[in-house]
């Protein structure tokens, strides 16, 4: 039973954003309260970037290729269906606020759309099966993948100005991202949670306040279910131009917190970001989501060699609604932050 389970959570959780990447058999969480129910895989099926990150929006069609390798080394990763592990950046530097940050014009609050163009298996299908690399569970995660190709999402998005830069408010977006591409509400709360490479004692030290998004999340789901996200690796273009891309490598740490003996799974993925903005109050681009196995979960981690198995390509639109500090309530703008221990993940 355990290992079924544990094939199931990897099933969700393998998204980092709770993006679409690998899915399994379904897998039911019964919420405590009001019976609602989490199906694993449909959910998943449901989820950008999150994501994720963080991922989500759409509408324009694709920027053709050579706009892009011609503005950075970055977004020429959307040409390849080859793609490697960037390298882990969390912990080099020291700050205690490192974040992705983006440009100046993505401040504001935004109706996002976000549209899969594409779904991908480069290293064959085996890859994404689970844990045990099922062609079943694969063929199944690709037959519902497949059902969302041209499917348009709509869901809100916010980008807010701190002392560092213009960081995505990561407790707003994920919640927004979560119940958008579920079609309901699936999320209880969302915190932030301290680490050395992004702390609230570091923040404010630096000059930023008590509202500035942290780059780890803890979620917790109306079911027995929460999962914690770290930002394991970042980088970005400039920040002066109309063009940008930008990306983030999440690892994320899914748990049942009712009595199951399952293990935790652990997943990574990458988000790749291009936007263009288009006038002062739009923004166009793409979102490319790419699943890597990881070694606590997956065994062929080794036969797929730190590359890519799953490539999942969005086009993006969003329209501004208004800028970040236009007749918002401090509540409002307060992020949800506990600094409590967390019994489930510590």
């Amino acid at each position: 039973m355990v290992g079924t389970l544990g094939a199931s959570l990897w099933g969700l959780f393998s998204l980092p954003f709770i993006t679409i990447t690998r899915q399994t058999d379904a897998l039911n969480i019964n919420a405590r309260s009001d019976n609602a129910v989490i199906s694993r895989r449909r959910f998943a099926l449901h989820l950008p970037a999150a994501t994720s990150a963080a991922a989500i929006f759409g509408g324009a069609a694709p920027t053709p290729a050579a706009d892009l390798t011609t503005a950075s080394p970055i977004a020429g990763r959307f040409d390849s269906d080859i793609l490697t592990s960037p390298p882990v950046t969390a912990g080099t530097r020291y700050t205690g606020h490192e974040n992705l940050f983006f440009p100046s014009w993505m401040e504001g609050e935004w109706d996002a759309t976000q549209t899969l163009v594409s779904t991908k298996t480069p290293l064959g299908l085996k890859f994404v099966g689970g844990p045990q690399g099922s062609l079943d569970v694969a063929r199944k995660t690709m037959e519902e993948q497949n059902k969302r190709l041209g499917e348009p999402v709509g869901l809100k998005l916010r980008f807010v100005n701190t002392s560092f830069g213009v960081a995505e408010d990561r407790a707003f977006n994920l919640r927004s991202r979560l119940d958008s591409f579920a079609g309901r509400s699936v999320v209880a709360s969302v915190e932030y949670a301290d680490v050395r490479e992004s702390n609230r004692a570091s923040i404010l030290a630096g000059g930023g306040t008590e509202s500035d998004p942290l780059t780890t999340t803890l979620v917790y789901f109306k079911g027995p279910a929460a999962q914690k996200t770290f930002v394991i690796s970042h980088g970005q273009d400039p920040l002066d131009s109309d063009a940008w891309s930008g990306y983030e490598l999440d690892r994320s740490i899914f748990a049942l917190t009712n009595q199951s003996t399952a293990p935790p799974v652990t997943t990574d993925t990458e988000a790749l970001y291009w936007f263009k903005r288009i006038g002062n109050d739009r923004v166009e681009g793409r979102l490319r989501l790419a699943g890597y196995l990881n070694p606590q979960a997956d065994q062929l981690y080794f036969d797929a060699k730190n590359r890519a198995v799953s490539l999942n390509d969005y086009t993006l639109s969003l329209d501004v609604l208004q800028m970040q500090n236009n007749n918002r309530s401090n509540e409002e703008k307060a992020p949800i932050y506990s600094d409590k221990p967390d019994p489930y993940f510590g």
